[in-house]
């Protein structure tokens, strides 16, 4: 028994004719005759009875159609409150990120977001590595996930956009001799210690390519993944590191320096699941998240025009 069936024997308790509901659904006269079968055969009394060349609906069938209208009111009560809460303008909209992006785009998605009529983000950390970013989206409504440039994309079982491009510096120490030179080289950094991230996150791949192309293994001193603790322990002499350019906060005692002969750029990308986006709600925080990244990549421009 399906709400097509019940609005079928419905009509036919209306229209008093198979044809005459055909006609009415914009169906052939079998394709009718087919679902009042099937739905008979969830039914034990019978719920038609031929009327000379007619069928016409027994006295169960009566009964079964006027339950049916109740059904179909429900189910549009049901799809009205749906249409509703798809269309409401606000409502929480669940958000995780890494902790970078996190810093970089949650405070000014609070600002721009502020006030009753808009969504109300719920914010999250989740700093996991990058194949376990795709499963979050079936917690959260958008995740913000990083990738390198080069490496594959994200599964079809979620939908991304690219909020940013965002190039990796070589961070140092403000008084290390490489400072002075305004783009370094690979074999200028591979004999360096370096202060990298746990294996799984991306930034470790830029790391190996930059001692491949010096034809030197990585010396890893120190394995952080938090940029903020990343930049204390550069500050401090423990080694270099790859940071990225806009998304962390400056340090005084770190100068960024473009590394060139090597991909060294991340995607800051957002996640969710197709379905997510019927929402009105999610649709303004994810424009909102592409307004920041906009505001985010216009500074860097401005600063070097």
């Amino acid at each position: 028994m399906d709400e097509r069936q019940l609005r079928i024997l419905r009509e036919l308790g209306d229209l008093g004719s198979v044809s005459a509901v055909a006609e009415a659904l914009h169906v052939t006269p079998s394709a009718i005759s087919q679902q009042l079968r099937l739905l008979q055969r969830s039914i034990p009394v019978p719920l038609t009875e031929r009327a000379g060349r007619r069928v016409v609906l027994t006295d169960a069938g009566h009964a079964l159609a006027a339950a049916a209208v109740e059904v179909e009111s429900a189910m549009a009560r049901a799809r009205h409150a749906v249409t509703d809460f798809a269309e409401r303008p606000g409502g929480v909209v669940s958000v995780a990120a890494f902790h970078s992006a996190a810093s970089a785009f949650f405070p000014p998605l609070l600002r721009g977001l502020a006030g009753p009529e808009h969504p109300r983000p719920a914010l999250a950390d989740e700093d996991v590595a990058q194949d376990r970013f795709p499963a979050l989206t079936r917690d959260y409504d958008l995740v913000l996930a990083h990738r390198l440039d080069h490496a594959p994309p994200w599964p079809r079982t979620v939908t991304s956009a690219t909020l940013l491009r965002e190039p990796l510096d070589v961070a140092l120490p403000a008084g290390h001799p490489l400072a002075a030179k305004p783009l370094l080289s690979p074999r200028d950094v591979a004999d360096q210690p370096w202060i990298t991230v746990h294996d799984g996150f991306p930034l470790m791949a830029t790391i190996e390519a930059i001692a491949a192309f010096a034809d030197r293994r990585p010396d890893i001193a120190h394995r952080i993944n938090e940029f903020t603790v990343v930049a204390e322990v550069v500050a401090a002499g423990g080694g270099l590191a790859l940071m990225p350019r806009w998304t962390t906060r400056a340090h005084p005692g770190v100068v960024l320096r473009p590394l060139g002969d090597v991909h060294a750029r991340r995607h800051i990308d957002v996640l969710h699941r197709p379905e997510r986006t019927a929402r009105k709600a999610v649709r303004t925080v994810l424009a909102e998240l592409h307004a920041i990244a906009a505001q985010i990549q216009g500074r860097d421009t401005s600063a070097t025009t």
